[in-house]
């Protein structure tokens, strides 16, 4: 991981929230804080903020807990592509309508393509595409 790595929502919402985490993903924020570098694209604080509100709403997680966890990721040095935004109606969109994915979650894999960079991701089914795109994955256990 010398080089950093791109992390989808799923594993920002792990970091914040201990019912979500695992050994794996407490061990990718503890290499981010030993200063590797982490590749989001420019959605990545809205889906984890919004995943956030949504474990609010459903009561799985305390309103303070959201704020709190909310003001910790801000903390995070996030390196945000904002090359990908030109990307989003052009290779982004036309990945996604390939693979089946969301947009969203092409978003996270042609920016781990374009980079060369690992992928780190608890979603099964951006494992099983990331895989056939031979993109080298960070997670052993996705959900």
């Amino acid at each position: 991981m010398k080089n950093g790595f791109v992390a989808d929502a799923n594993v920002g919402v792990a970091w914040a929230v201990y019912s979500q985490a695992s050994p794996e993903t407490d061990f990718l924020l503890d290499a981010v804080a030993s200063g590797e570098q982490l590749f989001v694209p420019s959605l990545w604080p809205f889906e984890v903020a919004n995943a956030l509100t949504v474990l609010v709403r459903r009561k799985k997680i305390l309103q303070g807990d959201r704020e709190t966890a909310l003001q910790a990721l801000s903390s995070l040095p996030l390196i945000v592509d904002e090359e990908g935004i030109s990307r989003a109606f052009r290779e982004t969109a036309v990945l996604a309508n390939k693979t089946g994915l969301t947009v969203y979650d092409a978003a996270y894999l042609e920016l781990a393509i374009r980079r060369r960079l690992p992928l780190a991701t608890t979603d099964l089914e951006l494992v099983k595409i990331a895989e056939r795109h031979k993109v080298h994955l960070l997670l052993s256990s996705p959900r």
